[in-house]
This record gives C-alpha cells, structure tokens and sequence, in this order.
C-alpha cells in the first residue's frame, strides 16, 4: 500500500424539473382573483357587464341539468346498447333501413361526439353506410333530451319543438337517401369498416363513466362560449344591426347557420343559447337548432379522423346546405 488516499467525489442528487400541472395554473388564478377582488368588483359594477353575466347565468343554469342527463343516457347507451342490436332491426333494404335508422334516434340518443363512434360501429358490423350516417345524424337532433330542452327554453311557442324535430328528421333522412344514391364505397376510408372490437361486459361501468366524463367536459366547454357568445352579443351588437338583421330574414338565416358551426354547441343545450337571442325571428333561429347538431367544426373534424378526409369534404357541406333547407323548410310549414 502506497498510503495514499484518493478522494472519491459525490455528485448531487439530480433535481426533477419542475412540472406546472393544471393545479399551479388553478392556484396562481385564484391568487390573482383575490387580490384584484376590488378592480374585479368595481370593474363588474357596470351595468353593461351585468347584463353580460345575467345572460351568462342565465344560459348556464337552464342548459346544465340537461346536458348532464345527456351525457348520462348517451353513456348509457354506449355502455349497454350494442350497435348490433340496431343492426338486428334494420330492414335489409338500403332505401327502407334509412328512416327507420332516422327514428331509431328517438330510441337511441347520444350527442353529436358519441354519435360518431355508434355510426363507425353500425358500418363495421355491415349495416348499409346510409342507414348509420342517417343515424349519425339523427341521434344528437331528435332524442326525447332534445326535444325536451327545446320546450323548456321556448316555453311559449311549442311549434318551434315540431319544426326542430320536423327539420332534423328530414336532414338526417334526405342526406341518408342521397348518400344512398350517390354515395361511393372508396369515400369511406377502410379502416371504418373493420368491425370494432365490442365492450366486455366487466368493463360497461368503466365505459360509462369514461363516456359521460368525456361528453360532460368537452360539451361543458362549449356551453361555455355559446353563452359567452349570446351574452357578447347581447351587450356589444347595437339593437339597430339586430333589428337590421332581423328585417332581412335570407342574411338572418345564413348568419345563424354560420354561427352553428362554428359555435359547435351540444344539442342539449343549443335551444337556451338560441332562445337568448330573443331580437331575431324564430326561423333563423331554428335554422341555428337543425343546422347545429348535424354539421359544425367539431363534427368535421371527428368525421375526418373516423371516416376518412375524403368523406368529410363531401359529407360535411351537402349536410351544410341540406340542413338549411329542411330547416328552413320545416319553419315555414310550422312556425307562424
């Protein structure tokens, strides 16, 4: 042994970077809330701002018990109704199957994101493509949650739940006979035919839940800005370009068709958004409620990533222009 002593170094622990989770961003929020409470208060103490948060309130409230309910029974539905139990009742007859596919929807509710996987399950399980896409469309517009919800936020026209269920029956069911007859195989993408492999029977509750959890929050979201939109719209539009708009029924019309894909509400709360809009004519509002579940950009966007790019830039504007005619049509023949 030499006697010497050789130094051994120790490096540090190495520190994990710091994460910033949702729950940092919540409290750093809250933070700042407290702490501008009186610019927050005296800020809101305007009038303008509370006739904003009225409307706001308004629209949430109403709409919440039943997009909740919605999302329940659509978990339900996913959890427990198996597509080929659909499949069973369909006649074998393509032009036949595509109504009775239209009225399975007041069976058979869900919203407009769950609706999507059910039609991908229909065609994987052989179940004619008009048929599913007329159920695609149907279920989200005509459910009993629906019509319901309709009622209740116009209380005082009835005919206005006639004209939506009139308006989306006839789109769902028109688009299915046109796809019928012009529709081609290869505008499918392939992988939307393999048949979806079916839910265990163990894991239904985990489905349930996941399902609602997953329709609750991304549905919540956009009741959010639909109400944020109403209440902007409320306060920011002079009266004169809503009266305006009012007086010229085809622009009211394009503009509420245009607002509904865009605004890509839930159906189970689109009717307390639409009835807040109370200055316009109740035809380009029930254009907004027919125009809304069948097509906007949320829809686009899953039915590109279910069915294929391809099937989208021809699905979505026919769906476009053939719900603004049925809606438009249904308003004429029902509402006064």
């Amino acid at each position: 042994m030499d006697g010497s002593i050789r130094s051994v170094t120790i490096a540090p622990p190495a520190r994990s970077p710091v994460r910033v989770t949702s729950l940092h961003v919540f409290c750093a929020v809250l933070l700042v809330a407290v702490l501008a409470r009186p610019l927050l208060t005296d800020a809101l103490s305007a009038p303008v701002l509370r006739t904003a948060a009225t409307v706001f309130v308004a629209v949430c409230v109403q709409a919440i018990p039943f997009l909740v309910f919605g999302v329940l029974l659509s978990g339900l539905i996913a959890a427990f109704v198996s597509p080929a139990a659909l499949r069973r009742v369909l006649p074998s007859r393509p032009a036949v199957a595509v109504p009775v596919a239209g009225a399975a929807g007041l069976v058979l509710p869900g919203c407009e994101c769950a609706s999507v996987p059910v039609a991908r399950r229909l065609i994987g399980q052989g179940v004619p493509d008009a048929a599913a896409l007329t159920f695609l469309l149907a279920a989200p517009a005509i459910n009993p949650v629906v019509l319901v919800a309709t009622a209740v936020a116009f209380p005082g026209e009835p005919r206005m739940v006639l004209a939506r269920f009139l308006g989306s029956l006839a789109t769902a069911c028109v688009l299915g006979w046109l796809w019928q007859r012009l529709g081609r195989v290869e505008w499918i993408a392939e992988r939307a035919r393999r048949a979806a492999p079916a839910v265990s029977g163990r894991g239904r509750w985990a489905v349930l839940a996941e399902t609602a959890r997953h329709d609750l929050v991304s549905a919540g979201g956009f009741l959010v800005v639909g109400a944020l939109t109403a209440a902007t719209l409320s306060v920011l539009v002079p009266p004169a370009w809503m009266d305006a708009l009012a007086g010229q029924i085809v622009l009211a019309v394009g503009v509420m068709a245009v607002l509904a894909v865009v605004l890509a509400l839930c159906s189970e709360a689109d009717a307390f958004v639409a009835a807040s809009l109370s200055m316009l004519p109740l035809l380009p509002r029930l254009v907004f409620l027919v125009v809304g579940p069948a097509v906007d950009v949320k829809l686009i966007a899953l039915q590109a990533g279910t069915f294929g790019r391809a099937f989208a830039l021809r699905f979505a504007p026919a769906t476009f222009v053939v719900a603004v005619l049925c809606a438009v049509g249904a308003g004429l023949a029902v509402l006064p």
